[in-house]
């Protein structure tokens, strides 16, 4: 048995004037990301002013409509709401690979054309990219679908490290948290620091997220098809990384010229030796920061080869967005 939902618009009893928000709403709906884009621009919020958001729902399909928990949803208003929606809101799609019907392409096509700004919140990128609206634009979704999301859309320039990406008139999110940070941008930039911080607050949140998601994607150690001479150098590598590791020697430990061992090497790890080691090095850095707790950032630099702690912070910062000792507090222990 499923519990049944009737979704309405904002009924504060001070009526905002501000811009129109309309939410998507279709079979399949991720209640989470729906969820924040009425918290952010749809809970009453009279302190505000009535210049602050109106909020409306929009069912792209006859309901009721199935969603995410068990729970099924009746929406009074269907695509007509945007032709008014100042901005659209796309929760995360039904499916990465779901077809998005025509009827809401043409819909959104036209609310762009007339220069709505239209977010999509983790999977829901799958409905820009399947709009036409992201091609030869920039955009970023979870990391767990960019690489389905690039092979069916090239044209589409994807960034998996950042937590949101703004084009103006389209916004992206990664991760479905990740909506909380986009949705607060937004706030900030159409009503100042101040009232992002203010919803923040409500919402038990930091106003801004230091870093990107690249800080929460799991890496594992590639799967290497190693040759027999490379396998346990390629351990020994691992084992080694507070080390100096130039190029040469590890040539001379292989037997191989330099070029060949560049070469073979690449083609075992898919990636070059460079790259490899600093891959390694950032992973066994996190894994100290995490696990580690009493050891200084100075020794961990050291343990895992980076030398300095400058230049660790460096590579996180450029790597990963954040810098060690703010990893540290966010996942260490």
């Amino acid at each position: 048995m499923t519990d049944s939902v009737k979704i309405m618009p904002n009924s504060s009893p001070q009526q905002s004037k501000g811009p129109l928000v309309a939410a998507l709403a279709y079979d399949g709906l991720c209640t989470f990301e729906f969820g924040i884009a009425y918290e952010v621009f749809g809970l009453p919020r009279p302190e505000m002013g009535e210049g602050w958001y109106r909020f409306s729902v929009c069912g792209i399909e006859p309901g009721p409509l199935r969603a995410a928990g068990g729970l099924t949803v009746a929406v009074d208003k269907g695509l007509e709401v945007l032709d008014e929606a100042d901005l659209i809101v796309v929760p995360g799609w039904r499916s990465i690979d779901a077809a998005v019907p025509e009827p809401l392409v043409s819909a959104l096509r036209a609310a762009h054309q007339r220069g709505a700004r239209i977010m999509s919140l983790c999977s829901g990128v799958a409905v820009l990219a399947g709009s036409g609206l992201l091609a030869n634009r920039r955009a970023t979704t979870h990391w767990r679908y960019v690489v389905s999301i690039a092979a069916r859309y090239p044209d589409i320039t994807l960034d998996a490290d950042v937590l949101y990406m703004d084009e103006g008139s389209l916004l992206t999110a990664a991760g479905s948290a990740a909506g909380i940070d986009l949705c607060l941008h937004v706030v900030r930039g159409d009503f100042g620091s101040e009232a992002a911080n203010s919803v923040a607050r409500r919402l038990v949140v930091p106003p801004h997220r230091e870093g990107g998601q690249a800080q929460f994607i799991h890496a594992p150690v590639p799967e290497e098809r190693e040759g027999i001479r490379l396998g346990p150098l390629i351990e020994w590598m691992r084992e080694s990384l507070s080390e100096e590791q130039p190029i040469s020697q590890l040539a001379k430990r292989a037997g191989m010229s330099m070029r060949t061992f560049q070469r073979r090497f690449e083609a075992t790890t898919g990636l070059s030796v460079g790259e490899w080691l600093l891959k390694e090095r950032l992973r066994h850095a996190r894994d100290l920061l995490e696990k580690e707790l009493a050891v200084s950032l100075d020794d961990i630099a050291a343990a895992s080869g980076f030398g300095a702690l400058a230049t660790m912070r460096h590579h996180f910062r450029r790597r990963l967005g954040t810098s060690p000792s703010a990893y540290r507090k966010s996942f260490g222990g």
